[in-house]
């Protein structure tokens, strides 16, 4: 059995991957917040855009339905990157690819939910708030955190896992 926790060999490798995580999450609300600006301009055709002079000139002459596939492809590459990120972390914590599976699923619920959230707030409006947030989760390093938090505890590197060895080391062993 391993000792419990983060393989303190590789913490320069997890640090670079926190790294990566936490500026593509900055780019990625710079980049947003001013789409969405001008997503606003070109919908209510507003006489100005709020949008930083180099978003607007990125997205000169694009309708509003392209914006909005621009937005939304955005956000799936986002999820993707994301996903990629925490997999690469875990098998840097972990030693071992494992855990690429759960956390592809774990992504894949979350969005999931966030769909149903959003087509549920139809008829319970405060569901579009938790459909946003949850999408916004899976675009953000917050996956990262959650994947630190997870190496931390005991794990068993013959299997790849979390497992706790439950009392079977013995006097004799």
């Amino acid at each position: 059995m391993k000792r419990p926790g983060i393989h303190w060999d590789r913490r320069v490798e997890a640090g670079l991957v926190m790294v990566v995580g936490i500026a593509f999450g900055a780019w990625r609300e710079f980049s947003f917040v001013n789409i969405n600006y001008q997503i606003d301009h070109v919908a209510h055709h507003t006489p100005f855009s709020y949008a930083h002079s180099m978003v607007q000139g990125w997205t000169r002459g694009m309708d509003l339905q392209t914006l909005l596939v621009l937005k939304w492809s955005l956000a799936m590459l986002s999820m993707a990157l994301m996903a990629g990120l925490c997999i690469l972390l875990a098998r840097i914590l972990f030693g071992t690819w494992r855990q690429a599976a759960p956390i592809l699923l774990g992504f894949a619920g979350f969005a999931v939910l966030s769909l149903l959230m959003h087509l549920l707030s139809r008829w319970a409006e405060p569901f579009e708030l938790v459909s946003v947030r949850l999408s916004h989760m899976l675009q953000y390093p917050v996956p990262l955190v959650f994947v630190l938090i997870a190496a931390t505890f005991p794990h068993d590197e013959r299997r790849g896992g979390n497992e706790v060895d439950q009392g079977r080391h013995s006097a004799g062993r």
